[in-house]
């Protein structure tokens, strides 16, 4: 019975398939959303409103041609969209979605495991490099080069905005960090320039407007993109879905109390609270235009990472009070 239903978590909820389906779902939110922010309609046809349009183009780069670049590592070149998915996928199932018990941690809750999630989510970054660096492209070489040169700028910022919490809350375990906040929601408060910090970090993590240097259409074709195609270009984007679920999901388990409640209240807690970061994230992309490589690591280093550390500042004097 437990292999079972350990088998099932990993494929079925939150494993696999959930991911699947609600990042593909999350995408729809996102281009919706995003959409009507510049008064367009975005996806309406496939499905109803449209909510069958991202499985519908996932489905149809499955169909696509799969070109492999003759001077590329075609090695490296078609395992690393794989490894990719692997790596964000095996986040997501850390993500306390539903009831975990606090007092006997398992494989998929354990003391430490925020810092394992942060990891995991900044291990994309090096894949995408791989990636342009065995395509063996020049425009996906610089779309390399970028995605390095950004992750100097956010990943600092972002890993001090999302630990401050945890030091608030005494604990490494997501689980027990968002129900120290359930059961003191008001503390959620001294952590809004925490939580401001990691949602533009989490932008560049995504690489999305204003941080989509790395695969600027209109400088470098697609950057580390350009020789992807069919299946292995579809892997690619199922990643960069789920890791917006998955870092969405660590922001709302560190900054907005979790999800409590048994599994179906947790799971609905998941939703909306995952969505409302979405939102979040797709406001910034409407109201901002991309900017410079040089522009977003000094504005993370002169900017993301003073307010990282201040909010660590008042935190660690806040849990001092509180002591």
């Amino acid at each position: 019975m437990a292999a079972l239903r350990t088998l099932l978590y990993l494929v079925v909820y939150p494993g696999l398939i959930f991911l699947f389906v609600y990042s593909t779902f999350c995408e729809w939110f996102d281009r919706k959303v995003y959409a009507r922010l510049q008064n367009r309609m975005g996806p309406t046809h496939t499905g109803r409103f449209g909510l069958l349009q991202p499985i519908a183009d996932f489905v149809k780069l499955l169909a696509k041609e799969d070109v492999v670049p003759e001077a590329a590592d075609k090695r490296l070149f078609k395992v690393l969209p794989i490894i990719g998915l692997a790596v964000v996928s095996t986040a997501g199932l850390l993500l306390p979605v539903w009831n975990f018990d606090l007092a006997a941690p398992g494989f998929t809750s354990f003391s430490g495991d925020i810092i394992v999630v942060l990891y995991l989510l900044s291990l994309p970054t090096l894949i995408l490099f791989l990636a342009a660096w065995s395509s063996a492209n020049p425009f996906s070489t610089i779309g390399g080069a970028r995605v390095l040169t950004m992750l100097f700028g956010y990943e600092v910022p972002l890993f001090l905005a999302v630990l401050g919490p945890a030091i608030l809350a005494d604990s490494w375990r997501l689980a027990e960090i968002a129900a120290f906040y359930q059961a003191k929601p008001l503390l959620l408060l001294t952590n809004l320039l925490g939580f401001i910090v990691a949602v533009i970090a989490v932008q560049a993590k995504l690489e999305r407007t204003p941080f989509d240097i790395p695969h600027a259409e209109t400088e470098i074709v697609g950057g580390t993109f350009t020789e992807y195609s069919g299946k292995k270009l579809a892997l690619f984007r199922l990643t960069f879905d789920i890791e917006m679920v998955v870092s969405s999901g660590l922001l709302a388990a560190v900054f907005l109390g979790g999800f409590p409640g048994g599994a179906v209240i947790g799971f609905l807690h998941f939703v909306v609270k995952t969505l409302f970061v979405i939102f979040l994230l797709s406001l910034l992309r409407a109201l901002t235009s991309r900017i410079r490589i040089d522009q977003v690591v000094s504005f993370a280093w002169k900017f993301l990472a003073p307010l990282a550390v201040l909010q660590l500042l008042v935190t660690i004097l806040l849990k001092g009070l509180l002591s």
